[in-house]
C-alpha cells in the first residue's frame, strides 16, 4: 500500500530561511557526535572501566543509531523545526509537547553554561592573565551575534568547528596506527594492541563498573539529535537528513570506537585519570611537540561548538512553544534575517547567569550541570522513541502515511532503545553523585506542571490534541 504525502496544512510554513546546505547539515551531524564528553570526559570513564570503555561507547552508539533512525522516520513524515517537541505533541498529547520543548531548552541552556565557562578556562592555557569572566563574556557575545545574523553563518561556524574536531581525531588515529605499526616515537617500545587486555584483562574492574560508565558515555552523545532541529531550515531535508543519519554508524565507529581503541593500544589504560584528556595524554606519551596546545585548541572549539548549537536550538524551541501558546507570544517573532532573535537573546541571558554561577560556586557545579543535561537528554530521546512507536502503530492501522525513510525493524529497535535508556536512568539513580540530577529534574517537572496548570486555566484550548492529517490511501 502506498500513500500520498501529508496535507501541507499539517506542516505549516514556519518562516525560517532554508539556508543550511548539505555540506553544513552533514558536518552539524558529525559535530553533534563529537563533543567535550569524548575529548575530556573519556579520561574518567577509562579510569573506571579500562579498555572495556570501548565496548560501552560502541553499545551506546548502537542505541543512538536506533534513536536517530526513529527520529529520521518522523522527520521525513513531517519535517518541522520543532522536531521532537512537535512529535510529542502530536502522538502523546499537548502536555508532552510542552514538557519536551521546555526540557530540551533547559538541556541546552545548562550545557551552554558549562561549555561557555569551560571555553574560558581553556583560554587560560595561553592567556592566564585574562580574567575568566572576560573570556566567557567575549565568546558569549560573539556567538550571540553570529546566531542573530543568519542561519547560514551559524551553519558555517558549526562546519568549521566540526572540521577542527574531525581533523584532530583522524590525525590521532593515523599517528597512533603509525606508532603501533612502525614503532616510531617515544611510545614505540610500549605501544601494542595487547595493551587492550594485558593489564588485568579487558574488564579490569568488573562488568558492573563498566556498566556504571554508561551515564557518562551517554553525555558524550548529547547533541547528536540536533540534526532534527535543523529540519525546518535545511535546503533539501528529504535528501540531506537521511544521508546525515545513515552515516552515523561509521562516524561513531571511527571517532569513538576507533580513536579510543588506538589510544588505549598506544597508552596503557592505567595512565588515565579523571580530568586527564585521553588525547592530551596520548600526544604527551608519543612526544609530539605542542601536543597539549593542539588538543587544548581542539577542546576549545568543541566547547564553543556546543554553545553555538545551544543558542541555535533554544531559540527555535522557544518559538515552537510560543506557536502553541506554551511560551510568551513574543518568542514567535522572527527578525529581518529570519532568526528567532528574542528567543535566542533570552536563552543567552540565562547562559550568562550560568557563567556568573560557575564563577562563584565550586567546580563540582560542573558535574551537576552536565548530569542535569544528561537527564534532560534522556527524556528527549525517550520522547522521540515513544512518538516513533505510536506513529508506527498509526501507519500500520492506515491512519497516517508511511514515511519515505522507515526505521529498520519497525518499532522493535525503538523498544530496545527505550529499555536501554530506562536502564541508564536506573544507573544514574544508583550513583550517589549523579542522582542529584534526578532531584533537579523532579523539581523541574513540578515547576512545569504548575506552569501547565496556569496555562490551561488561562487558555483551555492548549489542551486540545492536534488532529490527524488527512491523506489518501491508494491500493
Amino acid at each position: 500500500m502506498t500513500s500520498a504525502q501529508v496535507d501541507t496544512d499539517k506542516a505549516p510554513e514556519e518562516g525560517y530561511e532554508r539556508g543550511l546546505n548539505s555540506r553544513q547539515v552533514q558536518m552539524i551531524a558529525i559535530g553533534g557526535a563529537i563533543g567535550v564528553g569524548l575529548f575530556l570526559g573519556a579520561g574518567a570513564n577509562i579510569a573506571k572501566a579500562g579498555p572495556s570503555i570501548i565496548l560501552m561507547y560502541a553499545l551506546a552508539g548502537v542505541i543512538i543509531f536506533f534513536i536517530m533512525r526513529a527520529l529520521g522516520e518522523l522527520l521525513l513524515y513531517r519535517p518541522v523545526s520543532g522536531s521532537f517537541a512537535e512529535y510529542s505533541r502530536e502522538f502523546l498529547g499537548p502536555f508532552f509537547g510542552y514538557f519536551t520543548g521546555w526540557t530540551y531548552w533547559l538541556m541546552w541552556v545548562v550545557t551552554g553554561m558549562a561549555e561557555l565557562t569551560a571555553a574560558a578556562i581553556y583560554i587560560h592555557y595561553w592567556f592566564p592573565d585574562i580574567p575568566q569572566w572576560v573570556s566567557a563574556l567575549v565568546f558569549l557575545v560573539l556567538l550571540f551575534v553570529a546566531n542573530l545574523i543568519s542561519v547560514k553563518l551559524f551553519g558555517e561556524i558549526e562546519f568549521w568547528f566540526s572540521m577542527v574536531k574531525v581533523t584532530a581525531i583522524i590525525g590521532m588515529i593515523v599517528i597512533g596506527v603509525g606508532v603501533l605499526a612502525l614503532g616510531f616515537s617515544q611510545a614505540g617500545d610500549t605501544a601494542a594492541v595487547s595493551n587492550l587486555w594485558e593489564f588485568d584483562g579487558f574488564f579490569p574492574k568488573g562488568i558492573g563498573s563498566s556498566l556504571m560508565t554508561l551515564q557518562g558515555v551517554m553525555f558524550a552523545y548529547l547533541a547528536v539529535e540536533l540534526v532534527g532541529v535543523t529540519a525546518g531550515e535545511s535546503e533539501n531535508p528529504e535528501k540531506t537528513l537521511p544521508k546525515a543519519i545513515n552515516t552515523l554508524p561509521w562516524r561513531i565507529a571511527l571517532f569513538y570506537v576507533g580513536a579510543l581503541t588506538v589510544i588505549l593500544a598506544v597508552v596503557k589504560w592505567t595512565e588515565f585519570a579523571e580530568g586527564v584528556s585521553p588525547f592530551v595524554e596520548a600526544f604527551t606519551v608519543i612526544g609530539i611537540p605542542a601536543g597539549a596546545g593542539i588538543v587544548n585548541f581542539v577542546v576549545l572549539t568543541a566547547a564553543l561548538s556546543s554553545c553555538n548549537s545551544g543558542m541555535y536550538s533554544t531559540g527555535r524551541m522557544l518559538r515552537t512553544l510560543a506557536d502553541n501558546g506554551e511560551a510568551p507570544r513574543v518568542f514567535n517573532k522572527l527578525s529581518s534575517t529570519k532568526t528567532p532573535a528574542i528567543g535566542i537573546a533570552v536563552s543567552v541571558v540565562f547562559m550568562a547567569i550560568g557563567v556568573v554561577l560557575n564563577y562563584l560556586v565550586p567546580e563540582k557545579a560542573f558535574g551537576y550541570v552536565t548530569s542535569v543535561a544528561t537527564a534532560a537528554g534522556i527524556w528527549t530521546w525517550l520522547m522521540i522513541l515513544i512518538s516513533h512507536v505510536l506513529y508506527r502503530r498509526k501507519v500500520v492501522a492506515g491512519r497516517l502515511p508511511a514515511s519515505s525513510f522507515p526505521a529498520p525493524g519497525g518499532s522493535v529497535c525503538s523498544y530496545i532503545a527505550i529499555a536501554f535508556l530506562l536502564f541508564v536512568t536506573c544507573l544514574i539513580a544508583y550513583d550517589a553523585d549523579a542522582r542529584v540530577c534526578l532531584y533537579v529534574m523532579a523539581g523541574w517537572a513540578a515547576a512545569l506542571g504548575i506552569g501547565w496548570f496556569v496555562l490551561r486555566s488561562r487558555n483551555p484550548q492548549i489542551t486540545e490534541r492536534p488532529g490527524e492529517p488527512e491523506f489518501e490511501k491508494i491500493g
